[in-house]
């Protein structure tokens, strides 16, 4: 009697039916493909990313894939044909199959196709992690883009722009002290000073409506050299100062500290004017004439001279008020003494004290009047009042012009382009055939500055005269002129 089968318990794991049992085909392992698999295999063709790991994630990926498929075929054919080659219809087991029993164990099998799914899970996994980390940068790039380019007024905030800051007005120059004199001789020539701020864009000062040359000029200094005048032109004169425009400049008056309503006297004016002073924490300053009252805008009279402005606000102890500064022309008694001696003596020679060369006493009595200025005779320049006697710088033009040539200290050479700087008592020589020595000496008795220009006179002997014109002299004699500018 055959023993009867018992069904091993299912709670090993490694229990399968009787080998007598007919096998159900239905129970055959259906073709598997993996989702995951099938996603990277997508995710590669999708994303066809160079980088070389996810590259090698790709390759390692399709390896699997390709493994799980020959598995499962063999899997397949394993269950349609038994372990000994006998059709899977009619193939029995004599005996239930002990879990020792290798025969047609498919555990090995089984065991690989897992680990094959299980790395095509894992690599799958590794990709998409990858492409999708590719992809969320690349949104993150294009949204960070399109953030923007969106314009401000489609967001609806408000926007702070940062302009650049206004260039401050440049100030005006402005005069804000007095004239380092106040007097110079008519002879022209005293270098005077005056204080400021932005005085080196100055670009001309006149006194008494004469050009006057700027010798030097920095932001807070300024030197000019006062013009010659005539000596019937002597008396006070207006000083004034110009920027490049034009525009006369401004000047800046220090005065006392006032209370408000009281009026202060603006000294060295043009016309006097009384200033009302206000306190400084009120920031207001009124002007107005010694019988006016006092406005609460400030008013100036006309004048030459510009108020400057300023952004800044002004102390109670600083106005600014129209004001001009003044020189006085007065005499030299040196140069008087030589003008009159030349005015006196022109026609009428000095006989009784000097020898006379007749036909040539030009230099002879030009340098008479140097004598008469205070020069002090020396070894290269002398007369002997005893005998007549005297040295070719005496007597001669040329001579006497080689040796002022040597004598800086005394006079500095002049030719006729710079005119305007010639005075009264200089010395003026003639070459009336350009030869280069010099024909004839005299002495400036008259200059006046005109619109066209510079005219001067001259006064000596053989040419006997007062006051000749030297445009005259050129015009009939010929040749040139040019001067010395003594000190």
């Amino acid at each position: 009697m055959q023993p009867e089968i018992t069904t091993p318990a299912r709670h090993r794991s490694t229990y399968r039916p009787p080998a007598d049992l007919p096998i159900d085909r239905d129970l055959a392992p259906e073709p598997i493909e993996s989702d995951a698999v099938a996603a990277s295999e997508r995710s590669i063709d999708e994303a066809r990313l160079d980088e070389p790991g996810i590259a090698a994630a790709a390759d390692a990926a399709a390896d699997a894939a390709a493994a799980a498929a020959a598995d499962r075929a063999s899997i397949g054919a394993d269950a349609a044909t038994g372990s000994d080659g006998r059709d899977g219809a009619t193939a029995t087991r004599v005996h239930g199959r002990h879990r020792a029993d290798r025969r047609g164990n498919r555990r090995a099998a089984a065991s690989g196709l897992v680990r094959r799914l299980s790395a095509a899970t894992a690599a799958a996994a590794l990709l998409s992690v990858s492409v999708l980390g590719v992809a969320a940068s690349d949104r993150g790039a294009v949204a960070v883009a399109e953030a923007d380019e969106v314009a401000p007024e489609a967001s609806g905030d408000v926007v702070d722009t940062l302009a650049a800051p206004a260039a401050e007005p440049e100030e005006p120059p402005a005069i804000t002290g007095s004239l380092s004199t106040t007097q110079a001789p008519f002879t022209g020539g005293t270098e005077v000073s005056v204080d400021g701020e932005h005085l080196d864009e100055v670009a001309s000062v006149t006194v008494g409506g004469v050009p006057a040359t700027i010798v030097a000029a920095d932001d807070h200094h300024l030197t000019f050299a006062v013009p010659a005048t005539a000596p019937t032109a002597l008396g006070t004169v207006e000083v004034a100062l110009a920027d490049d425009e034009g525009e006369p400049v401004g000047i800046e008056v220090p005065s006392a500290p006032a209370t408000v309503g009281t009026p202060t006297v603006i000294e060295n004016a043009a016309a006097p004017a009384a200033v009302f002073t206000s306190a400084a924490a009120s920031g207001a300053t009124g002007t107005s004439t010694a019988t006016g009252a006092a406005t609460a805008t400030a008013t100036s009279t006309p004048s030459t001279a510009k108020t400057k402005s300023k952004t800044a606000a002004k102390t109670a102890t600083t106005t600014i008020v129209p004001a001009a500064l003044t020189l006085t022309y007065t005499s030299d008694p040196r140069i008087d003494a030589q003008a009159n001696y030349v005015l006196t003596y022109w026609h009428d020679y000095n006989r009784g004290q000097f020898m006379v060369i007749e036909g040539y006493d030009c230099a002879n009595f030009t340098s008479q009047s140097l004598l008469q200025r205070g020069w002090q005779m020396d070894g290269s320049w002398w007369y002997d009042f005893a005998t007549g006697a005297s040295s070719p710088t005496w007597t001669s033009s040329t001579a006497m012009r080689d040796w002022l040539y040597t004598r800086p200290d005394l006079a500095t050479p002049l030719d006729d382009s710079q005119r305007a700087a010639v005075k009264v008592g200089d010395i003026a020589q003639f070459d009336w055939d350009n030869s280069g020595d010099r024909d004839h000496t005299a002495v400036v008795t008259r200059v006046e500055h005109t619109d066209a220009g510079t005219k001067v006179w001259v006064g000596g002997h053989t040419k006997d005269a007062d006051y000749w014109d030297v445009d005259t002299a050129l015009a009939t004699g010929g040749g040139s002129v040019s001067y010395f500018s003594l000190r």
